[in-house]
């Protein structure tokens, strides 16, 4: 026992206190969000109830766990578990091609499954974005040596179009972007050459008018024109949610109207991916300031680990966690002002969605195995 209680204690000497502190914190807020639509006039029609409350407090926690059990494991054997991870997400994945659902409004967006027995709703793609990190950074670590070559950086390219275009067959494509935006940073960052996003970009300006006539659906097209079209559009249609949560966003003025205000803007989903409106709009623009700084340390945190990391491995996996958490309060911010396309991304750690919050932690986990397992201050020594 007391050999146990001596790990235990020097695990929590040597562990990455700030990041912990950041990450809690972030769920801490989440939860005081969540309780405000919560007691809302609007939580009959948002659907939130103290059920979904208390799962989101109770994957906050789970969440919590699996990041210490992860930090516990060298991470250079985790990677060695692609065989394990890699056919399962994909297989739950290919899943919801047969048993999945989605939304009212949009029932081919099938991205949802039903856990048996639970009643409880799960996301496999969001697993999915954890097993790409994963073995994309044992792909980038295996070509270290020829990152700069044609036919390795090919290799890396295709490496992320298999999820992206599995993801985007199923009707998900802010995880399929996010990733794809996630694979890009990861190559920029190990180091694959100017010239190769040079022809990126060169590639994307003849892909993307195919995109806009062979791949997007009517409804996508439309989520985008809005955009430019804001001052015509149909608040009651297609730009309903965007243009009240511009409006949130305003009346929270400098510091908010109070997170139990009956005068709060109703807007559909706000606990999930517009919950950044109701942020502003509870604690104002110095509040959503707040949030975003923390947001943002937290992120430069994990990258700051990266370039302290051992090898190409754990540099990898901070950057993958790094860019996929911030990417993703990106986009969820730019669809609140209408700066982006509504496309289902969540803000990291402060949306309701049990499966989001749990891959935000497993990756959380993934870095701080980084940070405990450098060489140099191995924890299990």
């Amino acid at each position: 026992m007391k050999a146990i209680a001596a790990k235990i204690k020097r695990y929590f000497i040597r562990t990455d206190h700030a990041l912990w502190v950041m990450c809690v914190m972030m769920s801490a807020i989440g939860a005081v969000l969540l309780y405000g639509c919560l007691v809302s006039g609007y939580a009959a029609s948002l659907g939130v109830s103290r059920r979904m409350f208390f799962i989101q407090i109770g994957a906050a926690l789970a969440g919590i766990f699996a990041a210490f059990i992860i930090s516990l494991i060298d991470y250079r054997f985790l990677l060695k578990t692609w065989m394990v991870h890699i056919p399962l997400a994909y297989f739950l994945v290919a899943l919801t091609f047969f048993f999945g659902f989605g939304h009212i409004e949009r029932p081919d967006d099938r991205r949802w499954l039903m856990l048996p027995f639970l009643n409880m709703q799960f996301q496999p793609s969001e697993l999915l974005k954890i097993s790409f990190i994963m073995s994309f950074a044992l792909h980038i670590h295996k070509l270290s040596d020829s990152i700069g070559r044609l036919i390795p950086v090919i290799s890396l390219a295709l490496h992320i179009c298999v999820p992206v275009v599995l993801i985007h067959l199923q009707g998900d494509d802010g995880t399929a972007l996010l990733i794809g935006l996630t694979g890009i940073a990861m190559m920029f960052l190990s180091g694959v050459k100017w010239r190769y996003f040079l022809a990126l970009a060169s590639g994307l300006s003849v892909g993307v008018p195919l995109a806009w006539y062979y791949v997007l659906s009517p409804f996508q097209k439309e989520r985008i024109t809005v955009l430019f079209n804001q001052d015509t559009a149909d608040v009651l249609g297609i730009y309903y949610q965007q243009y009240y949560a511009k409006m949130a966003i305003a009346m929270g003025g400098t510091t908010g109207i109070g997170l139990f205000d009956a005068a709060h803007t109703y807007i559909p989903i706000m606990h999930n991916d517009f919950i950044f409106a109701f942020l502003a709009e509870s604690f104002g623009f110095m509040g959503a300031l707040g949030v975003l700084s923390l947001m943002v340390a937290l992120c430069l945190k994990i990258l700051y680990n990266g370039i302290r990391a051992d090898d190409s491995r754990g540099a990898a996996i901070c950057c993958g966690v790094f860019a996929m958490l911030l990417f993703q309060a990106f986009i969820n911010v730019g669809m609140c002002l209408s700066l982006l396309p509504v496309i289902g991304n969540t803000f990291p750690f402060l949306s309701q969605g049990g499966s989001s919050v749990l891959t935000a932690y497993i990756g959380i986990g993934l870095v701080m195995s980084v940070y405990m397992w450098k060489k140099e201050e191995m924890f299990f020594d």
